[in-house]
């Protein structure tokens, strides 16, 4: 925790094994709110992220380690530690400033540049340096072995968890679940992210009584709860909205999105149109945990046959992703 910020507390955060962790294997296998949302289309092809510039970068970091290095942040591929998520964890107990030489530290920017747009590594670099004094106080490793086999790098740490998988996880958008969010000092409205519930909420204020009544529920799931569902999705469907509520919605996505790499949200698009579209999203709020009893609900959740996006607002952000290519069988 950011000890320059004792207002950004969070007891749901802290990490507790056994309760807030996610295991894929269990269940899936900004301050300016002007933020440009992302065009919701369907791509001509997934991406293939083999050789991307992220990709490249991991291999050219695991040829540089040294054999202790070796030993403590290149572990199997499939070692247990690749399907672990939580709100704040370290994959390794080492730190980046702390463990890595200046060159590898480069390095582990340039991959994090690479899976990110110019503004979400922006964001993600000011949301480290606030929620917990920086970039070098966050961890990483490499899972299997770049240039020989099925490899994937994780960086974690206080409300982050980022991924390049290389392709090499199947079925995975964005190489498996992630995790962002930001305990800003002060209030929710100075979060990175607040925009994104301006957004939602937009949505919200744009239905009818009786859509409302439908998306409007009293009690949010737990955040952590993101395995996919073939049935019973909470909320209201895009498929039930206008045209223009549609278009809301889709500005919602963009936005979300946005902070990624334009690989990963044509392959996040891809998956979308591939099941279903954003008819097949449902749209959900949440009473509970409303800040300031503004009726600007706080907590929000989109989910489909592919895709939960889970965006807890209150105390402050902590969002939980899981998107696949393709529905659980």
């Amino acid at each position: 925790m950011n000890k320059n910020h004792p207002d950004a507390a969070c007891p749901d955060c802290a990490t507790q094994p056994g309760r807030r962790r996610f295991l894929i294997a269990a269940g899936a296998a900004v301050a300016a709110a002007a933020v440009p949302a992302v065009a919701i289309a369907a791509p001509q092809a997934a991406r293939d992220a083999k050789n991307s510039d992220a990709e490249g970068a991991v291999r050219r970091l695991y040829d540089s380690l040294s054999a202790e290095q070796k030993t403590a942040a290149a572990l199997a591929f499939d070692h247990p530690k690749a399907t672990e998520i939580s709100a704040n964890w370290h994959i390794i107990p080492q730190k980046i400033g702390e463990f890595y030489t200046a060159d590898q530290q480069q390095i582990i920017q340039e991959i994090l540049r690479g899976v990110t747009s110019q503004e979400g590594y922006d964001r993600f670099m000011r949301q480290m340096l606030d929620d917990d004094g920086g970039f070098k106080n966050f961890s990483c490793a490499i899972f299997g072995q770049p240039g020989q086999g099925k490899f994937e790098w994780v960086m974690t740490g206080r409300h982050l968890t980022v991924r390049a998988d290389g392709q090499n996880i199947p079925d995975a958008v964005f190489g498996g679940p992630i995790v962002y969010g930001h305990g800003a000092p002060g209030n929710q409205k100075a979060n990175l992210f607040y925009y994104q519930t301006q957004m939602a909420n937009e949505v919200f204020k744009a239905l009818d009584g009786k859509q409302r009544e439908k998306a409007l529920l009293p009690m949010a799931p737990a955040e952590s709860s993101i395995q996919l569902k073939k049935a019973g999705l909470a909320g209201i469907a895009a498929g039930e909205l206008s045209r223009d509520q549609k278009d809301l919605v889709r500005k919602v996505m963009g936005a979300l999105l946005s902070p990624y790499r334009a690989a990963d949200v044509k392959e996040a698009l891809s998956s979308l149109e591939a099941n279903g579209g954003l008819d097949r999203v449902h749209l959900s709020f949440y009473k509970n945990e409303d800040l300031g009893s503004d009726q600007e609900w706080d907590i929000w959740r989109l989910e489909g046959p592919t895709l939960v996006w889970h965006f807890r607002g209150a105390p402050h952000v902590h969002t939980w992703v899981n998107f696949k290519t393709r529905p659980n069988p």
